[in-house]
């Protein structure tokens, strides 16, 4: 018998010596029963055997009686934890099944290493690794990544939210987290090592309140308790790591937990890059039926900046559509529709009159024309004259490449497609509807961006102007900051202005195509701009 199995064998007794004393227990009464009849004359031991229905009836309805007033008055189940242990073979999230996170691979891929061997750490001095902090938006593979850790390393994994520990009685909180941390030790006693997974950290780790309200308070201690079993595993006999999920930013939690000693390490999560969407993308078909000539290249390119759990809800969506039609496989077109069903909402068909449709049409052929020919940065991937959440038209883009910022050029032309509508409506009738409000303020909003807060205005007005109070700026310097912002709108509109101008031809090419076929898809579009002459250098999605 190894080392290892004694461990297990004596953390099973631990875990479970309250049954061994009972179990012990019965046994032994049972044996004594026995004997002590077997020894009493014929008559009383007729007498008892006939009492004995009754007085085992009785005596358990009072022990029930008895338990059930403990449990109810005195500790009443809430400092139980609800905790899930798995081993880490039986996790069935294995290191190939995480992609599109390759560099937060690579920092974890470490720790895996860490936990399977630190002999060598030790030897030459090092410290264990108590905790590792995953930080990043939702759905790009946090508690999938901490589940491949576990399975890797092939140790016990310990999953809890942090919304888990809070109760209305103060003191609960800490008491689960001993709880917690008392499993995981006999867990990491019996099997080397122990995984502690504690997702939404920030539900207990924010930055600690010293106020006397009680919340604060109770939410003070469990955070407390966390600290101190986070830095008071003995090194020794104990290799509990701590994995915490988050989506908020650092600066939310308290310095406290984020010191060296116990979240060691941490790996920023962010969404995927194209090629990783790529990956993401060939992963979640495999599990579907498909269309093997779908260029998934092409899905990755318009679906950006997209987490692999929305590409994973985009493919079941797809799945469903693609059911709904009496389809045996999934094709390119069920995917568009997914992920204009996602991000554009349910198509809803309103009874509209013949001047409103036509209206709209003319609206969403400006947005269309003004995109396509000055945007440097965005395509056009449909145009939509059905109704959608609460527009009544809709112009599907997105960025040609993966972009992390915004130059003036691309601000300017934000600018100038919002304001296509509105020049498009004016030029068709010479008046505008109540559709332009919400392309009005996005591109008020723009303008405003520009020159109040990213000195973009041709005045030479540098710096972030919305940072102070406005009772702290002159009204010379708002005039000014007011005009610039008004030159911007007005410069703006005046290019779209000539720019449909020349190419209305082009408008109501549009809008006769949209008042047949309601949408058009991107070859639809590319074509009409082909036969006027108009092209792009770049192919999108």
């Amino acid at each position: 018998m190894d080392i290892l199995t004694l461990r297990r064998f004596k953390m099973h007794l631990s875990m479970h010596k309250v049954k061994v004393i009972i179990t012990f227990a019965v046994t032994s009464l049972l044996i004594l029963a026995v004997w002590g009849l077997s020894s009493l004359e014929s008559f009383y031991r007729h007498l008892t055997l006939a009492q004995m229905p009754i007085t085992l009836l009785l005596s358990g309805v009072h022990a029930g009686i008895f338990v059930f007033m403990y449990m109810i008055f005195l500790r009443g189940g809430f400092t139980k934890i609800k905790q899930t242990t798995i081993k880490g073979q039986k996790v069935n999230i294995h290191w190939d099944d995480v992609i599109g996170i390759d560099e937060a691979k690579q920092e974890a891929w470490e720790v895996v290493q860490l936990i399977k061997d630190r002999t060598l750490l030790l030897k030459i001095g090092g410290r264990i690794l108590r905790g590792l902090l995953m930080v990043g938006p939702p759905g790009c593979g946090k508690t999938y990544l901490a589940k491949a850790i576990a399975t890797e390393a092939n140790i016990p994994f310990i999953s809890m939210s942090g919304s888990e520990f809070t109760e209305i009685f103060v003191g609960v909180g800490a008491s689960r987290v001993r709880k917690l941390f008392k499993r995981a030790q006999s867990l990491a006693y019996g099997y080397g090592a122990c995984i502690v997974f504690l997702d939404e950290l920030d539900a207990i780790g924010r930055a600690r309140s010293f106020s006397h309200m009680g919340g604060g308070h109770e939410t003070n201690s469990t955070q407390n308790q966390l600290l101190v079993e986070m830095d008071g595993l003995k090194e020794k006999d104990f290799n509990v790591i701590v994995i915490g999920a988050t989506n908020a930013a650092e600066g939310v939690l308290d310095t406290a937990l984020l010191r060296p000693g116990r979240f060691d390490r941490k790996i920023y999560i962010d969404r995927p890059s194209l090629e990783g969407r790529e990956k993401v993308f060939e992963y979640y078909l495999k599990k579907v039926n498909y269309d093997k000539n779908i260029d998934i290249g092409r899905l990755a390119r318009k679906a950006v900046h997209k987490t692999p759990a929305e590409i994973d809800n985009i493919i079941k969506e797809a799945a469903l559509i693609a059911t709904r039609n009496k389809k045996d496989t999934v094709s390119h077109k069920e995917l568009s529709e997914a992920m204009e069903r996602i991000d554009m909402g349910l198509k809803h068909k309103k009874q509209m009159t013949k001047e409103e449709r036509e209206m709209v049409a003319f609206h969403e052929s400006g947005h269309l024309v003004t995109m396509y020919i000055l945007h440097p940065t965005d395509d056009v991937f449909k145009a939509s004259i059905i109704s959608r959440k609460e527009t009544l038209g809709a112009i599907y883009s997105q960025p040609r490449e993966e972009l992390y910022t915004r130059s003036k050029e691309a601000l300017l032309a934000d600018i100038k497609v919002s304001l296509g509508g509105y020049v498009s409506e004016k030029m068709h009738s010479g008046t505008t509807s109540s559709g332009v409000t919400g392309d009005f303020n996005k591109a008020t909003q723009r303008a405003h961006t520009m020159v109040w807060r990213l000195g973009m205005s041709d005045a030479g007005l540098v710096g972030d102007y919305s940072i102070i109070p406005p009772t702290q700026i002159s009204e010379s310097l708002k005039e000014k900051l007011n005009a610039e912002t008004n030159k911007i709108l007005k410069t703006c509109l005046k290019e779209v202005e000539e720019l449909l101008k020349k190419e209305w031809t082009i408008v109501e090419r549009f809008v006769k195509e949209l008042l047949e076929k309601e949408e058009l898809e991107y070859d639809e579009i590319e074509d009409i701009f082909k036969e006027y002459g108009k092209t792009h250098t770049y192919k999108p999605a």
